[in-house]
Formats: structure tokens, C-alpha cells, sequence
């Protein structure tokens, strides 16, 4: 059926109308890589021992989204709206965890597969049990165990930790903050834990 002028136009109003009023596309947000506002702590001296980081770095599976997870009364979590990760968790965790275990260890900080001819290192597996805010928003909590052993397989220590992260402010970018400072304390617990390490023979 053909459409006269004025119908013709009337059509497009509505179309443009119906345009308008689609939602916003989602912010995305990003672990940053600097984690500034977090509590300094003391670092080990570095350790003689270069270490390798395995990969993957387990993640719990409802962590396997892009969704920015908050606490809903009704159902545990929810994804927050308007909002998403721009990069997938089980990438930014390793990628963290390396940066800042890199800062704490100086040149013994973790190399990633594969290694250069030559060089042998300690295997550090990590392994993300928890990583959500609260259950009233207010912290982060962070649950992880790890276990370090040399390049000969032999033990040298199994580890876990409970991290509690504070919310500082309101809104995405603070949850944001607190998720990244809860992985900088995560990094600053491996490292002191396995300070006192020293290299086969030594």
C-alpha cells in the first residue's frame, strides 16, 4: 500500500521517535592499572628466585561475564546497569596480579610462558575463590589461594587469603577502585608470604 506524504512523514516522526528513546549504550569500565588509593604496605625485599605465573588464573565461573556484579536482596547478585567490564576478568586478574607482583619483586617478578632459554622459575598457581562487593555494598571481599613450588616440583608453600577491600564514595568508579586495590593487597600477601624463599642451594 503506498503511503501518502503526510503518512510518509508521520511514519519517520515515529521511527526517530522510537530512536530516541532507546537506552544509552552500556559505560564500560576497566580495572586501572595503578591501584593509588590503596593502603601502602611494606614490600619485600626481591627474592632470588624468579617465579612463573600459570595460566589461566582460575576465576569462579558466575565471575565469567560482562557484567559489574552488586548484591541484590532478592538474589544474591545482579548485574549493575549501564554499566559493564571492558575486559573480561579471567584476562585482567593475570594481568594484575603480574604488574604488581612485578613492582613488589623487582627483576624476580613473575615471568608467563614461555620462559627465556635458560631460565628456570618457581611456578606460582593462583586460584580466585571470591571477588564481589558485600552484601550491603560497602566492601569488596576478595577470597584466593596460591601455592608456590620450584621448577624441580618441590613444594615450598600453599597459601590462602580474606581480603576486605572498603567502598570509598559512591557509584561504579568507586566499586571499581575497590575491586583493583582488593587484587594489589592480594598481590602484596603473595609476595610477603614467600619472601623469605630463597633459591634451591641457597
Amino acid at each position: 500500500m503506498k503511503l501518502g506524504p503526510r503518512a510518509a512523514l508521520a511514519v519517520a516522526v515515529l521511527l526517530l521517535a522510537g530512536c530516541g528513546s532507546a537506552p544509552p549504550p552500556d559505560r564500560l569500565l576497566r580495572l586501572p592499572l595503578s591501584a593509588a588509593a590503596a593502603t601502602p604496605s611494606a614490600a619485600p625485599s626481591p627474592a632470588p628466585e624468579p617465579w612463573l605465573l600459570v595460566l589461566p588464573v582460575a576465576v569462579p565461573s558466575y565471575l565469567d561475564t560482562s557484567a559489574l556484579l552488586v548484591p541484590d536482596p532478592g538474589a544474591g547478585l545482579a548485574p549493575l546497569p549501564g554499566v559493564r567490564w571492558a575486559e573480561p576478568l579471567r584476562d585482567a586478574v593475570p594481568r594484575l596480579l603480574r604488574h604488581d607482583l612485578a613492582q613488589l619483586r623487582g627483576d624476580a617478578g613473575p615471568w608467563t610462558a614461555p620462559l627465556p632459554p635458560g631460565l628456570t622459575a618457581a611456578r606460582l598457581r593462583v586460584e580466585l575463590l571470591a571477588f564481589e562487593a558485600e552484601a550491603d555494598g560497602a566492601a569488596v571481599r576478595l577470597a584466593a589461594r596460591w601455592s608456590l613450588a620450584r621448577a624441580d616440583g618441590s613444594a615450598l608453600q600453599a597459601a590462602r587469603a580474606e581480603l576486605r577491600v572498603p567502598v570509598a564514595g559512591a557509584g561504579p568508579d568507586a566499586l571499581v577502585l575497590a575491586h583493583r586495590q582488593a587484587l594489589r593487597q592480594l598481590a602484596e600477601r603473595i609476595a610477603m608470604t614467600h619472601a623469605g624463599a630463597a633459591a634451591p642451594g641457597r
